[in-house]
């Protein structure tokens, strides 16, 4: 019995990075498309060196970051408490669509490294609405604030969680309640591949969508410090403009991409730059 649970597991670890080149090489193709019939020079050097070698260096670290992330799913089924300090204003991660907290593993290591001690996650089902998501955050944000002794938090999202993180602040009046919203590669003009997408929360993300028509009509929070990374090699979010916010502070990181940004060191290192930044 043990036997056999062992070798199905193997043969998931073995499947796992096999489907995920797929899928990664797949959306770079449309990637590729959808930039090619904005820049049709491009169509001329698709095949250099340059290139090919552009193609090997985004795809094999986001292969390796996605099956990373997918494999780490079971240990983010389980809530820890982490050790917290009253006093100092706590930093709430929140993940994007279809995988969990535990993607923030290594993210949340070098947050702690650099003397951040209060860094928490939680889960957000890719399979509630909105409201219901940024309900939840409401929640643990009062939860937070109330155990902690402080009167804001710093959030910081990755994709669909910095979505989540604009609902709260902008059109759910949380903003008073949130010290700095950083988000990275966050699609906040929706992106193509949304249309793909088989769940409601993804649907919420197919451009022009009346969920993004208003939270981009929405006031902006005056008092709110807001920082927006994001990558020009984001195989995700199509067009890669749709990264791009008219308010905040715009950081633009290249040669990464999209699940990458939680884990290659550019963009964590602007994340504790931002954070520093504010104080």
């Amino acid at each position: 019995m043990i036997t056999n649970l062992l070798l199905f597991l193997c043969i998931i670890i073995l499947l796992i990075p096999a489907f995920n080149l797929k899928v990664v090489l797949l959306s770079y193709i449309i990637y590729w498309y959808d930039y090619s019939n904005t820049h049709s020079d491009s169509v001329n050097n698709r095949f250099s060196w340059k290139n090919l070698k552009l193609i090997i260096t985004l795809t094999i670290p986001e292969v390796f970051f996605n099956s990373i992330t997918i494999m780490l799913i079971p240990v983010g089924l389980f809530r820890s408490k982490p050790a917290v300090q009253r006093g100092e204003t706590p930093i709430l991660l929140l993940h994007g669509l279809f995988v969990n907290q535990s993607c923030w593993l290594w993210f949340k290591r070098q947050l702690q490294q650099q003397g951040y001690k209060n860094v928490v996650t939680m889960n957000l089902t890719g399979w509630d609405n909105e409201e219901t998501l940024t309900e939840l955050l409401a929640r643990r944000i009062d939860e937070l604030r109330l155990q902690l002794g402080v009167n804001k938090v710093h959030l910081v999202g990755h994709s669909m969680g910095g979505m989540i993180a604009r609902n709260y602040v902008q059109l759910r009046g949380g903003a008073d309640k949130v010290d700095q919203l950083i988000c990275l590669g966050s699609p906040h003009h929706g992106s193509k591949l949304a249309t793909f997408a088989i769940t409601p929360l993804g649907k919420l993300l197919i451009p022009n969508s009346d969920f993004l028509q208003r939270l981009n009509s929405a006031p902006i929070p005056e008092q709110l410090q807001l920082t927006n990374i994001y990558t020009k090699k984001d195989n995700m979010v199509l067009p890669n403009s749709s990264n791009h916010l008219p308010w905040g502070e715009a950081i633009e990181l290249d040669g990464i991409g999209h699940t990458a940004l939680i884990y290659r060191k550019a963009s964590i290192s602007a994340t504790i730059a931002a954070l520093k930044k504010g104080g």
